[in-house]
Order: C-alpha cells, then structure tokens, then sequence
C-alpha cells in the first residue's frame, strides 16, 4: 500500500483536524466586500501627503488611519495565506494570496511619504508633537524607530519605487513554495517492511529516522535525488531572492544586506557574527556529539543520514490528546495563568494539524491578526519531534497572546530575534517534565539524547544555515552569479565542516 506523510491517526480521531478560518472571515463573500472596502481605504490615505508637519493633531489622525488600514489587510492577508497553505494545488486559493499580497504592496507605496516626510519635518517638531498630544502616545515607538533610520530613508519617489517593488521581491519565496510543495513530484520507495512510501517533506521527515539503516540511506538518496534534478532552478531563485535583498540594502544606504536585514529589530551586527565566531568554536563539542552518536548506534562510520534516528530505540507513539497533555503539565513552571490560557486555547480551533497532499510543508505560527488568535499548522506524525514541534509553535502561540493583550496592536509584534526565545523555552521545559517522570534508563537515554539533539539542531544547525546565508550575500555583494552547483558547492563544504568530515 502506499501513504502519505502521516502515521496515519487513530481510527478513533478525526481524519483531519482543520483551525476555522471562519474566526476570522465567516465566507469568501465577506473577504471580496472586505477587499473591495480596503482598496478603497488604501487609495484614501494619499490625503495625508504634505500634512504630516501641519500639527499633532494631524499627524494622529494620519497615523492613526495608517493604522487601522494596516490592521484590516493583515486580517485580509492572513486569511489568504492561511487558505492557501491547506492545499497549494487549488488555484483559486493561491489567486487570493496574490490578491491580498498586491493589495499589502499598494498600501507600503500610499503610505511611502511617511517615513521621509517625518524626517524632513524634523526630530525636535516630532517629538515636541509626542510629547504634547495623548493620541500619539500608541504611535511613540515605531515614529522614533524612523526617525532612527533617517540616514536610510529616502525621498518620496525613490520610496514609492521601492514599495512598489515589494510584491515582485516576494517572487522568489512564493516560485519556492509552490515549486516544493505542489509542482515537484516527489519520489516513491518500497521500504525493508514491503511498505511503498511517497516520500513528500513530511514523509521524508519521518522515515529519515528509521532505525532500519538500508531504509534510511534509500529515503535520504532517492529524496535528495530529486531535489537535485531542480538545483539550476532552485539556485536562480535563489540568486534572484538574494539580488532583491543586496538591491534594497544599497538603494537604503546601507552597509551590506547584513546590515539592512538587522536594522528593523536594531541588533549589531556585531551580535551576528560573534554567534557565527561562537557556534566555529565550539564545533569540537559538536563533533564530539557525533562520535557518541556513532557508537550507540553502533556504526563503523557515521553518515549524514545516520544523525536522524535517536540514539536508542522508542516505539512510543503520541496521540493529539496526549501531546496536548503534556504541553500544559511541562508549562506548569510558567504560572497558573499561562496554563490556563494554553489550555483554553488547546482546546480551540486553532490548529490544521495531520499531513495532506498539497499542503504547506513544516510547522508555523501565524499571530498576525490582532483581534483574532494565532493560527498553527503543524504536520503531526505522532513522533516525539512533533511533540516537540507542537510546544514549540504554541510557545510562539502564547507569546503572540500574551503580547496582544498588554500592547495596542502598534506594538504588539516582535522580533525573530525575541520570538525564538519563548519557543525553546517551551522545549526545555518539556525536556525539563518529561525527564522528571519514573522512567527506565532506557527512557531517559531516549530523552537525553534528544535533548543533545537538540542542541545540535537549534544552535549549530541554526548557526550553520545562518553562515551561508550570509556567505551568499557577500557573494551577491561582491558582484558574483549565485548558480545551483555553486551554492550546492559552498554548502556542502560548509556541511562537512560542521559535521566533522574532511573527505
């Protein structure tokens, strides 16, 4: 027989479990009227162009009608992406997407005067503005974030050019999704059980791990394979994704992309690079993982798809209920009122769950709906890892929550950078809860293992994909072509490093 990506549910739990987009449009009929309501919002907001200097008055009701337009179309948006992401083959929904994405690009081009027309009026007449009028209290921190960027804000025309620009910026990143998740035709194997298995990035994920080391070289090889009868196409993409990057951060003025990239949540750069330094250091701990890992499975070498299965066998299962369980019980250091919030939320509609075909890929959070709650796509196989992909994305769900209820939607949003911090906080606390349990030593060398597992994937594999990351970008920078075999080239060398192998 052949599956899909799922360890298919209990015949006692639902086929599939789906969050309700209802929540926040209640038909596709509301989101057309709501639509048709925001391009003409949208169009009004030129009125304000050339006033902004008149009086703090004016400028409140320009910002705040900023503002609210903003918060309308992230519901309009978020909406479309999510519909989109249950099944990327249905056109319809991907048209929607495109909508509302031009829709966002109109609205960064009418509101395009802002940032230079505040610099032009001045710092001491803004702030004397801020200072003396109540209503521009909400508006305080994401002024004084432009008027920090002065030196990379441009005129009016050379704004509106690159606002209009966003949508074909976001060409690349959307050429990949729909390549990789609905056009590629991933390969099917027959597996030492007789099991034929398709293996899509779910399916993939799962049978990686397989404690069968024949069944884990045939998955990773005949995965990867097909991945590489695109890499010319994928590395085109890439290299247009990084130009649009390397284009904006010159046009801004900016140092390098690296630059521009951490000016928005106002990180040094110094902070990037010493994490890059940091994670090269300590590489001989991270090798050491690897031998350790190569003797508790036994091998006489370690390969790259050896690093999948845990270190020793579990057969465990986890049902939704159950790993819904034991997210809250491993939240109970949090406080009573984080518990009780996660689990009212568990309980909602919140999440698209089980794999399916045509469905986005990996596992994601989308809070960006201010007076809505945050929505979770996981891909739930009822593996240990998805245990700890679903506490991870509630994490982000819950930071998102409480974040909304202690600010106005002005400053409600966060940072990667902040964001990351309460995800793997909720991943050391299951750590934390499950190796409190009575367990065999079996059990807990099972839990241990994953947990220096996940050091390896949160810290250095992180670190890893940060190095190339910025490696092509210098590239880019430096007037380089960004091919597919170069790129696969660069990485690989950079994988081997990480890895420990000089062959």
């Amino acid at each position: 027989m052949t599956t899909t990506a799922t360890a298919e549910p209990a015949p006692s739990a639902p086929a599939q479990i789906e969050w309700n987009l209802a929540e926040i449009y209640d038909s596709l009929d509301a989101w057309r009227t709501d639509k048709a309501r925001l391009e003409k919002q949208v169009g009004g907001l030129s009125r304000f162009k050339g006033r902004l200097g008149e009086s703090a008055a004016v400028l409140s009701e320009a910002l705040d009608a900023i503002s609210t337009t903003e918060k309308d179309l992230v519901r309009l948006y978020v909406f479309a992406f999510l519909e989109a992401d249950e099944d990327r083959r249905v056109s319809e929904a991907q048209e929607r997407r495109g909508a509302a994405t031009l829709l966002l690009a109109a609205f960064e081009e009418a509101t395009s005067f802002v940032s230079p027309e505040l610099l032009r009026v001045g710092s001491a007449t803004i702030e004397g503005y801020l200072d003396g009028e109540p209503r521009l209290a909400r508006h305080a921190f994401n002024v004084r974030n432009i008027l920090r960027k002065e030196p990379h804000t441009l005129s009016d025309e050379a704004e509106a050019i690159i606002a209009g620009t966003s949508a074909m910026r976001q060409g690349p990143e959307r050429v990949f999704a729909m390549l990789t998740s609905s056009d590629m035709p991933f390969p099917t194997v027959t597996l030492s059980t007789g099991e034929e298995v398709r293996l899509d990035q779910a399916a993939y994920g799962k049978h990686r791990a397989s404690r069968v080391r024949a069944d884990r070289k045939l998955v990773f090889d005949a995965f990867w394979k097909t991945w590489k009868g695109y890499a010319a196409t994928l590395g085109q993409t890439l290299d247009t994704h990084v130009k649009a990057h390397v284009f904006e951060a010159r046009s801004r003025r900016y140092a390098s992309a690296l630059d521009a990239a951490l000016a928005g949540p106002n990180i040094p750069e110094i902070v990037y690079r010493t994490l890059v330094a940091s994670a090269n250091r300590h590489l001989p701990s991270l090798h050491r993982y690897f031998r350790l890992r190569q003797r508790m499975l036994g091998l006489d070498e370690l390969r790259y798809y050896d690093i999948y299965p845990s270190l020793v066998a579990s057969e465990r299962s986890f049902q939704l209920d159950e790993a819904k369980s034991i997210a809250v019980a491993a939240a109970e250091p949090l406080g009573d009122e984080y518990v009780a919030l996660l689990r009212e939320a568990l309980a909602g509609d919140w999440m698209h769950v089980y794999p399916q075909e045509g469905k986005a890929p990996g596992a994601y959070m989308y809070g960006a709906v201010y007076d809505g709650h945050p929505y979770l796509l996981l891909n739930y196989n009822g593996e240990y890892d998805d245990v700890t992909t679903l506490v991870h994305e509630w994490g982000h769900a819950m930071h998102t929550v409480l974040a909304k209820q202690q600010n106005r939607y002005e400053t409600a949003g966060y940072a990667t950078f902040t964001a990351e911090v309460a995800s793997i906080t909720n991943e050391i606390l299951l750590q934390e809860h499950l190796l409190s349990q009575d367990l065999s030593s079996r059990e807990r060398l099972f839990y241990l293992g994953t947990a220096l597992e996940a050091i390896r994937a949160t810290f250095f594999r992180q670190v890893m994909f940060a190095e190339f990351e910025l490696g092509m970008h210098e590239l880019a920078e430096q007037g380089e072509a960004l091919s597919g075999e170069k790129l696969t080239d660069r990485y690989e060398k950079l994988v081997r490093r990480y890895h420990g192998s000089d062959e």
